[in-house]
């Protein structure tokens, strides 16, 4: 299984590399958790409703969430930074 990035997504991940880099290992670790079970583990994995139906969501912090899309042999990471957006 490979883990690909949207443009908005990979953003994202860049905002945390230069601004907060705890939490950048945060999404490294959850990232590594989700490749070995993309619906359990870390982060408490929460299966997501209307328009991001299909997706996925874990806890980076208080404020930020990872959400991903599982597909056959890849994990697309939507968004990495705030709640839902």
């Amino acid at each position: 299984m490979k883990i690909i990035f949207t443009q908005e997504a990979w953003k994202d991940f860049e905002w945390f590399l230069n601004k907060d880099k705890r939490l950048a290992k945060r999404i490294k670790q959850l990232l590594k958790d989700i490749l070995r079970d993309p619906e359990n583990g870390i982060g408490k994995p929460e299966r997501l409703k209307f328009q991001l139906s299909g997706c996925w969501s874990r806890r980076i912090s208080k404020e930020h969430r990872l959400v991903y899309k599982i597909e056959k042999e890849t994990i697309t990471v939507i968004s990495c930074r705030y709640h839902y957006e």
